[in-house]
């Protein structure tokens, strides 16, 4: 017999957490900048647990895509198992957060749009979801109150609010759970601000949520 399973601890919940919902279109100035409609209801899409990066590490970049993008997302960490819940209890599942990266294939993402496909390519592969260290809720009183940064080699990329959000978060937690149960660990990424653009190898992405937590990752091709 091996060593036995080292206890699930919610501050490292992108080692054993399971589903990563993400919310597209959650932000009026981005959907302008893509030329989106408003969504009427939120737009859903999945992440493989395996698409995580914890903060520090490489983020890789998909061999079959030229131009891949940086979307910078508050994301809310489910403290338990949450299925069909009422908006007025949606922020008590709630453990806490982390900054995360939805990182975009965007050439093969305009293909998929243009052929009604899905956007799992796009959207979907190893390293496309790097995360920060772990925020319990009790440091973020009202997650709707926060302002958010992204930098690409020290310069300013994106920079938006969560009040801006189109869904506020009990809103997508409740929608959320009435297609899918979510479990403790999993975690719903929110949606991204204007400034979505391009990165590529060797650069260096640093972003934060201003006086909560910052992360820092290097963009690298992988060895295959």
């Amino acid at each position: 017999g091996g060593a036995m399973a080292a206890p699930r601890q919610l501050s490292r919940f992108w080692e054993w957490g399971k589903n990563i919902v993400c919310v597209g279109r959650n932000y009026a100035d981005h959907a302008k900048e893509m030329q989106s409609a408003l969504p009427s209801e939120p737009l859903l899409f999945l992440k493989p647990s395996t698409a995580y990066v914890p903060d520090g590490s490489a983020i890789l970049m998909p061999p079959y895509s030229s131009n891949l993008h940086h979307e910078l997302e508050l994301g809310v960490v489910m403290g338990r198992r949450s299925r069909a819940v009422p908006e007025a209890a949606a922020m008590d599942y709630v453990a806490g957060y982390a900054l995360c990266l939805d990182m975009t294939a965007r050439d093969v993402q305009d293909e998929c749009k243009k052929k009604g496909l899905p956007w799992t390519l796009a959207k979907s592969f190893t390293a496309s979801c790097p995360v920060s260290a772990f925020v319990p809720k009790e440091r973020i009183p009202d997650p709707h109150n926060l302002k958010l940064w992204l930098r690409v080699n020290g310069e300013l990329r994106q920079e938006g609010e969560t009040a801006s959000m189109i869904f506020s978060i009990p809103y997508i937690i409740s929608y959320v759970s009435k297609i899918m149960t979510l479990e403790e660990g999993d975690i719903i990424l929110t949606g991204t601000p204007k400034g979505v653009g391009p990165v590529k190898e060797n650069d260096e992405i640093q972003a934060g949520i201003h006086g909560v937590v910052s992360m820092r990752f290097k963009v690298e091709k992988p060895e295959y």
